[in-house]
């Protein structure tokens, strides 16, 4: 009989399930798919990306080098003629599905590449995924913003219904329902492959750069030396670190393996309850962690999109059935967040390097069973990690 699986991110596992896989990522250019990239790596996954090239400007993708990190190829999921030549005759084990279109505003500016990137695209992954002879596990990385908010005061269960006020949050309820049709149709048998999906929260985190995200706002007007218009300050979201979901993405992956079937659904990996703040707090958290400097903020509506007030993930069942835990708590998040973007705004360092080092950073931290969770302070020194 095989040893309990570690509470909270169990990487010895982990990597047993995945060292030396071919594993298939795609969204690689972007934010989550970078860190994603790195981490697997450093379990010993060969690692296939495929993804459009970066939008142009600052990028995770460039800025940590992941190009150098894996085999990178640039393909198109809305079309499967471009994802078929991207991804060739990679035989992946496993696949991580992230390549979306993730920008509310931008979902109302062009609602119909928001569906197609989304929903078809997801739909095309898939149906390449699986006439891959070797396939053993995918996993569809969706939202907390596939369910029908109703701004009630409790965090959504996987049970609870699916829908989205906006394109973007309709686009990602109908992305489960296309995972969901696949996993039923093409990955039903107990022999065969396995898919889960699973859904983050508000993810923050060095090296994004996406517009109308609050870090990444928030970031750039202190490198420009101008003032933060902070929209909806008193809107609710579960913001988590990165790598805290990317946690519980990999655990699911390994156990897709290792388990197979009975870990083959959907997935909530949300923060702790203090993870659950309004825009003004975090606003509030980044500037007394950025230090002297820091950004300047003005309050107000600049005429967006209506975006709900209230949103929660409950984690329970990842909880009670996976043993994952989020490790960072908020204020040790923004610490992390914060010191990844001085450490890039420096122009000295290594930012490849810099963010292998927060990974085995946050690795750190989540083995220690007995950690303090009252530190608002991150324990985390880029220059003690030789990455100038």
């Amino acid at each position: 009989m095989r040893d309990q699986w570690q509470s909270g991110c169990d990487e010895a596992r982990i990597r047993e399930a995945l060292v030396g896989r071919r594993v298939l990522l795609t969204g690689h250019t972007g934010f989550k798919g970078g860190w994603l990239a790195l981490w697997l790596t450093r379990l010993g996954a060969h690692v296939v990306g495929v993804a459009l090239p970066p939008e142009p400007g600052s990028s995770m993708f460039e800025a940590a080098g992941i190009a150098d990190a894996i085999d990178s190829r640039f393909g198109d999921i809305r079309s499967p003629e471009s994802f078929a030549a991207a991804v060739g005759d990679f035989d992946a084990e496993v696949v991580f599905h992230l390549a979306a279109q993730a920008i509310v505003r931008r979902s109302h500016a062009d609602p119909v590449d928001t569906f197609l990137t989304n929903t078809v695209g997801t739909a095309v992954v898939l149906d390449a995924a699986r006439r891959m002879p070797s396939l053993r596990a995918i996993v569809v990385v969706t939202s907390d913003k596939c369910y029908e908010n109703r701004e009630w005061a409790w965090g959504y269960r996987e049970s609870d219904a699916l829908g989205g006020a906006d394109p973007y949050s309709a686009s990602k309820a109908c992305t489960e329902i296309v995972a969901a049709c696949y996993r039923r149709s093409f990955f039903a048998g107990a022999e065969g492959p396995q898919l889960a999906t699973v859904r983050g929260g508000n993810v923050i985190g060095g090296g994004d750069w996406s517009a109308d995200r609050l870090l990444p706002d928030i970031v750039r007007a202190v490198l420009a030396d101008t003032p933060v218009l902070i929209r909806n300050p008193g809107s609710v979201r579960p913001w988590q670190h990165v790598l805290d979901a990317l946690s519980g993405y990999l655990t699911v992956a390994a156990r897709l393996l290792e388990d197979g079937a009975d870990v083959a659904e959907a997935w909530n990996f949300g923060p702790d309850p203090r993870g659950y703040v309004d825009v003004e707090t975090i606003a509030g958290m980044t500037a007394r962690a950025w230090g002297p400097g820091g950004p300047r903020f003005g309050f107000g509506s600049d005429g967006g999109p209506h975006e709900a007030s209230l949103l929660g993930l409950d984690s329970a069942k990842a909880a009670a059935r996976l043993g994952w835990r989020p490790t960072l708590d908020l204020g040790q998040a923004i610490a992390m967040t914060t010191d990844w973007y001085r450490h890039w705004a420096d122009g000295r360092h290594d930012m490849g390097a810099l963010s292998r080092a927060q990974i085995a950073a946050f690795i750190d931290a989540a083995a220690l069973a007995d950690r303090p969770r009252s530190h608002s302070r991150f324990e985390f020194a880029g220059d003690r990690q030789q990455c100038a």
